[in-house]
């Protein structure tokens, strides 16, 4: 397996196989993780994730394309990296929620509990994302501490996949969290109908475009 690693429950095949839907694992925050990187440190570590996801996609084995898509793929695109889009977020966390049944592509209803919201400045405006907890993901030890981060802005629809994308990240240990849209990327629905993808609650909308990340995917 290349860098690319696989985080499960968030797409799952129909026949319920369940498969890789993401990026690589976000490797564990040091307690100096949250002091914001320099541009070029921020810019080099999107082009490892985009490479990490081409990477991927072009893999016979771990790829979310159908066979007659992938052998004609070349790259997905991206928005050009911008270092705007990455904020070091304060986190809450919100304890003892209730888990709840998320609405996905399919008749499919996976079990996530709200874990905290993230709160950044961006475009010249407050935000606020709540981060959310894959009930059965925490069942596996590797992925325990993993979040997931799905959202709406103002591409989607036209430079980006109209549903909304996804972030992943890891579990803060204190109070700041990194949002990095340039690492946003699209439900694997996006690619193949056999998948099952969560659609990302009205709570998260942006009300703003996020020029960030991953593109709606052309085949062409």
């Amino acid at each position: 397996m290349n860098l690319i690693s696989k985080l499960f429950c968030i797409c799952i095949l129909l026949s319920s196989i369940t498969t890789s839907c993401a990026q690589k694992k976000v490797e564990k925050k040091t307690a100096n993780a949250f002091k914001r990187p320099s541009a070029n440190q921020i810019i080099n570590e999107v082009k490892d994730f985009q490479d990490d996801l081409n990477l991927t996609y072009g893999n016979s084995e771990e790829s979310p394309l159908t066979e007659a898509d992938r052998k004609d793929f070349k790259g997905l695109q991206f928005f050009d990296i911008d270092t705007t889009f990455y904020a070091v977020a304060t986190f809450i966390e919100t304890p003892n929620t209730t888990p709840f049944r998320m609405k996905t592509t399919t008749d499919r209803l996976p079990l996530y509990r709200k874990f905290g919201e993230a709160y950044f400045k961006l475009a010249g405006e407050e935000r606020v994302l709540s981060v959310f907890q894959n009930i059965d993901l925490i069942k596996d030890s590797e992925y325990a501490d993993h979040l997931f981060i799905p959202f709406t802005d103002l591409t989607n629809g036209s430079d980006s996949y109209g549903g909304g994308r996804y972030l992943d990240v890891e579990m803060p240990e204190g109070d700041r969290i990194i949002i990095n849209f340039n690492k946003a990327y699209n439900p694997y629905c996006v690619y193949n109908a056999k998948y099952s993808c969560p659609i990302p609650p009205a709570e998260n909308h942006l009300e703003v475009a996020i020029t960030a990340g991953v593109k709606a995917y052309d085949k062409h």
